[in-house]
């Protein structure tokens, strides 16, 4: 299996990664880091602590931390199902 590299993130599952919130249009969720915990067509849930925030994909950017390197993503190339997401040809628009 491929490893999950900032060239073809947006086509791997991204639950389990750890992800920072950056450049939302909600200027509070800017402070969300943690787990992702969960994705659907239009939102990401972010484990931070205790409590799990969920955050609008359309509305964000993402910045996930691959190990050794991050990579920052616009949230409107998210926006979809996962399931549909890692079928589709990868842009390069981030």
């Amino acid at each position: 299996m491929t490893p999950v590299t900032a060239d073809n993130v947006t086509r791997y599952e991204l639950i389990g990664l750890d992800a920072r919130i950056s450049g939302a249009n909600n200027k509070s969720q800017n402070r969300i880091k943690g787990l992702i915990t969960a994705e659907t067509r239009n939102t990401l849930t972010i484990s931070c602590g205790k409590k799990e925030k969920t955050v609008a994909k359309e509305s964000a950017s993402f910045i996930f931390n691959l190990g050794d390197t991050s990579v920052e993503v616009e949230g409107k190339t998210l926006i979809g199902r996962p399931e549909d997401r890692v079928k589709k040809k990868p842009k390069k628009d981030w």
